[in-house]
């Protein structure tokens, strides 16, 4: 087991790592019901873990691997998995990420049981504090709650998610009591390497913009949209300075898209160009195409995770290994799943490879140029 060490302006993480690759097992859950999936909020518009990449780099410093889950909440059933029992209500998410140095999701949803619903909203997300045991007992490390939903119940109920997720020992980025603190990073030590998590939203509801947007004196989220785009910029330059690689984990896309929006590569590459070695997200609630910028690697969209929508497209999951190593991306993993009972399940021998490859694919029908023409396409 890896010992880590982190810092971070309000809370510590879990030290519970270990070094590896991506693990291809997961355990398959009761399926249920799906509910309907959530309705576009931006009003703007294996068994075989193949690998490609830029060749690893040999040196002294230890190659450190971090694992990407998409969108994760507490919906349906999912919360009555919750109430049932928080150290297993994600468990067959653990194996996914338990050979990982570092494991990431996309919280999507407030962690509060007070504050005031957001207005003119139709879904509105809540979860128990007993949502931060759940991601710890799967083995995910960190979390971004710079989302959609992260302020579903106002300021007050972002401030509980922050009190619980410190109560919890558990790592989250994106959002703070001030500007300040929602777009400083979490850094964690493992290997004898420095790795530092961003997160923003490039997703907010018009209306909401102004009240969701960490401000200097007054708590909300980190943000990529006007001219909060150079606030994030920055912060990355900044990370890049002190951590040895820098994580961007972005809430961006189109819902139902598989494209990325017209405007994100241009974001990628500037997050890249300000020290980023990846950027990653999701929103979409479909899978999205990955591959490199330079030595850098961009995933427009993770999909969903644990979620209650699980049907046709919705349903397509995964996870995301990348080896960072020497200011690098030196490896990538994709290892398909399907939602089942809310939760993941790996794709198995021809079936995973079919799913692979059809993830392979994704970007051929997107306008803009998405990698670098001369970069490998991700396995």
């Amino acid at each position: 087991m890896t010992r880590l060490t982190a810092r971070h302006p309000r809370v510590s993480p879990s030290l519970r790592y270990s070094a590896g690759l991506l693990a291809t097992a997961l355990v398959a859950a009761a399926c249920s019901t799906s509910a309907p999936d959530d309705t576009p909020d931006e009003q703007d518009t294996a068994d075989d873990d193949s690998s490609s990449g830029p060749p690893e780099k040999s040196g002294e410093a230890q190659p450190v691997t971090v694992a990407f889950g998409g969108d994760v909440h507490f919906e349906g059933e999912l919360r009555q998995r919750l109430d049932s029992d928080p150290t297993s209500a994600l468990s067959p998410v653990g194996d996914a990420f338990s050979d990982a140095d570092i494991a990431m999701v996309n919280l999507e949803t407030a962690v509060t049981e007070g504050g005031t619903p957001a207005p003119d909203k139709q879904f509105r997300f809540r979860a128990p504090a007993s949502a931060f045991d759940a991601l710890d007992a799967a083995n995910a490390d960190l979390a971004t709650v710079a989302n959609n939903h992260g302020m579903d119940y106002g300021a007050d109920g972002l401030r509980d998610t922050l009190d619980n997720a410190e109560d919890a020992g558990f790592p989250v980025v994106g959002a703070g009591e001030s500007a300040e603190e929602a777009y400083s990073p979490h850094v964690v030590e493992t290997n004898g390497t420095s790795v530092a998590f961003i997160g923003a939203t490039d997703v907010l509801n018009t209306n909401l913009i102004d009240a969701w947007t960490a401000k200097e004196d007054s708590a909300g989220l980190a943000s990529a949209k006007g001219e909060q785009r150079q606030r994030l910029v920055s912060a990355v330059s900044s990370a890049a300075e002190e951590a040895d690689h820098v994580v961007t984990y972005l809430h961006w896309g189109a819902e139902g898209d598989h494209c990325p929006r017209q405007h994100a590569p241009g974001l990628a590459r500037e997050l890249v160009g300000a020290g980023a070695d990846a950027v990653v997200g999701g929103h979409a609630h479909v899978l999205s195409p990955g591959g490199y910028i330079d030595d850098s690697y961009v995933h427009y969209g993770l999909g969903n995770f644990a979620f209650y929508n699980y049907q046709g497209p919705t349903a397509e999951s995964g996870v995301l290994t990348l080896t960072l190593d020497q200011g690098e991306v030196t490896g990538d993993s994709w290892q398909p799943a399907r939602i089942e009972g809310g939760v993941p399940r790996p794709y198995e021998g021809a079936a995973a490879e079919d799913a692979r490859t059809e993830w392979r694919n994704l970007g051929a029908g997107c306008s803009a140029e998405l990698f670098d023409p001369s970069a490998e396409q991700a396995g």
